[in-house]
């Protein structure tokens, strides 16, 4: 049974701090205890890339990449059932892969109408992401009619997740700490000055092709969770909102990582409390996204106060 049944928002906050121990003991994991860690390391995960695409202005790009590799999935989706091989959820490395190729041509494309047609580069952005988005869209409503990845890779399902969800987000979100990490240094000069970076022997683009392909992974762990059109939100308003609290690179992604983790057990709490008091299934997805959107204009009322408080 699961022990969150029937429990309000306050007596849900208690009830799982009061099974942490037994869960750091080993304890299986109730359905809402799953959803609250795989939304706390997708948004930890987000949260670090996110802050390097908003540094580099690359949050339209990155939007562009997260709803344009639904078109590789799908693609990836129907191979690979046409094999007879199980799940797509089961295969990491193929979604990557399709994540992977349908990145690139997203980019290519949107460089070629960009400097070859001449257009702008949010005009090309625009016609690139809708044009492959929506053609990945048609492709979910002509094939995949029984399944489930229409709704799960659209607008998330929570509900669904399981320990192999759990899996995949917290193998991501390591991934994304090692490498954001591991090259933090060279993260931060690429960031604010590319020219620099060229000068002192690094290699802008490669760096860029690995925050694109950190990216997509981290797309594809959100798909079941939140879906494409709610894991912008995760990967801009996080570090949107840290920023407006901190200028310094290692406490603003600090700042966005903890964030991310407070909505999202807020968010499983509070459908939770909707779910027992008013027998309404609220989206839980929807509910993250919403408790992020009112965090950033809370730092942003408070951003005048720290600025007057940081003068005295």
């Amino acid at each position: 049974m699961n022990p969150y049944a029937g429990a309000n928002f306050f007596q849900f906050i208690a009830i799982f701090f009061g099974r942490v121990p037994h869960i750091l003991a080993g304890a299986p994991l109730a359905s809402d205890e799953i959803q609250v860690f795989v939304l706390g390391l997708i948004a930890i995960a987000a949260a670090l890339v996110g802050t390097l695409l908003v540094l580099k202005k690359m949050s339209m790009l990155a939007n562009s990449l997260s709803h344009t590799i639904l078109l590789g999935i799908v693609i990836a989706y129907l191979l690979f059932a046409a094999r007879g091989a199980g799940e797509l959820a089961m295969n990491f490395p193929i979604l990557i892969a399709a994540a992977l190729v349908t990145g690139i041509l997203t980019t290519v494309l949107t460089q070629f109408l960009t400097h070859v047609v001449k257009l702008q580069e949010d005009a090309s952005i625009g016609l690139v992401f809708t044009s492959l988005f929506a053609i990945g869209i048609i492709l979910v409503t002509l094939y995949t009619r029984n399944a489930h990845i229409g709704l799960e890779v659209v607008m998330g399902n929570a509900d669904a997740l399981h320990l192999n969800d759990l899996k995949i987000a917290l193998g991501v979100a390591v991934t994304n700490v090692f490498f954001v990490g591991l090259f933090f240094k060279e993260w931060k000069l690429v960031c604010f000055d590319q020219g620099l970076a060229a000068s002192l022997g690094f290699r802008p683009p490669l760096y860029n092709y690995l925050l694109m392909l950190l990216t997509s992974a981290t797309a594809i762990s959100a798909f079941r969770a939140v879906g494409v059109l709610l894991f912008l939100a995760f990967l801009v308003g996080l570090p949107l909102t840290a920023r407006m609290l901190t200028h310094h690179l290692r406490t603003l992604m600090l700042l966005a990582c903890g964030f991310g983790v407070v909505c999202s057990l807020f968010a499983v709490a509070l459908s939770r409390h909707f779910l027992s008091v008013y027998n309404a299934p609220l989206s839980t997805a929807g509910l993250v996204v919403v408790l992020i959107g009112i965090g950033f204009v809370l730092a942003l009322s408070a951003k005048p106060f720290t600025k007057r408080k940081s003068r005295v």
